[in-house]
């Protein structure tokens, strides 16, 4: 069976099981606490990071980028990212641009401090940091919006690994009612179209224990 180790709004581990669900490939889910430094999960994984994910014949394969991409190359009836090396350029570009920039200027700020020093004993966020990600996060749904009115998904013509980490982000942050959809229009069209799909469905019925997220978090219509 295979078994990725995650953290629930983790957008690394959201991005992996959205890339498996896509290529509709069976598989378990194990919550890890990663701040418990287990010596079990950091011999899978030394940087003590989910995802980490265990193939059936128990290949252990660790990194958000590594897993993705090992996932798209031996698993061929779904390419996510990109038909050509023009589009695999794009693709990369763009998952480069949420997981770093998004990740740096937003997704640490609120996610980061909201849950991670939650769950690591700290007893208060830093205010500074979370009206940063506040003051950040429209510019990244601008820029969303910007790409879907000149395209039909973020990186073209077809649904990629783009798109699958732009919504990893943004879902994590949804759950904490952090995003403001009704001021970025395009940007909130397009993820729709994101929660309409399939893969989708186990995200949007994630819950985690004493945070409860918005009315419209598994609302396919908002």
């Amino acid at each position: 069976m295979r078994v990725l180790y995650h953290l629930t709004l983790s957008p690394s581990a959201r991005k992996v099981r959205l890339v498996l669900a896509e290529k509709n490939l069976e598989f378990t889910l194990k919550l890890e606490k990663v701040w418990e430094r287990r010596a079990e999960f950091l011999a899978l994984n030394p940087a003590g990071e989910v995802p980490v994910l265990i193939e059936p014949d128990g290949t252990v394969l660790a990194g958000t980028d590594a897993i993705v991409e090992y996932l798209d190359e031996v698993y061929r009836e779904k390419i996510l990212i990109g038909i050509n090396p023009i589009d695999r350029a794009e693709v990369r570009r763009l998952c480069a641009w949420f997981d770093l920039k998004m990740n740096f200027e937003v997704t640490e700020n609120l996610l980061g401090e909201k849950m991670m020093r939650r769950y690591q004993g700290h007893s208060q966020p830093n205010s500074q940091a979370i009206r940063a990600g506040h003051a950040n996060l429209p510019l990244h749904l601008d820029y969303i919006g910007y790409l879907v009115e000149r395209r039909r998904w973020l990186a073209g013509d077809h649904f990629s690994a783009a798109d699958i980490t732009a919504a990893a982000h943004l879902s994590g942050l949804d759950y904490l009612g952090d995003v403001p959809w009704d001021a970025h229009e395009p940007a909130k069209e397009w993820y729709a179209r994101i929660k309409s799909r399939p893969s989708f469905r186990q995200i949007l019925s994630d819950h985690v224990p004493g945070v409860s997220p918005p009315k419209h978090y598994a609302d396919l219509d908002f």
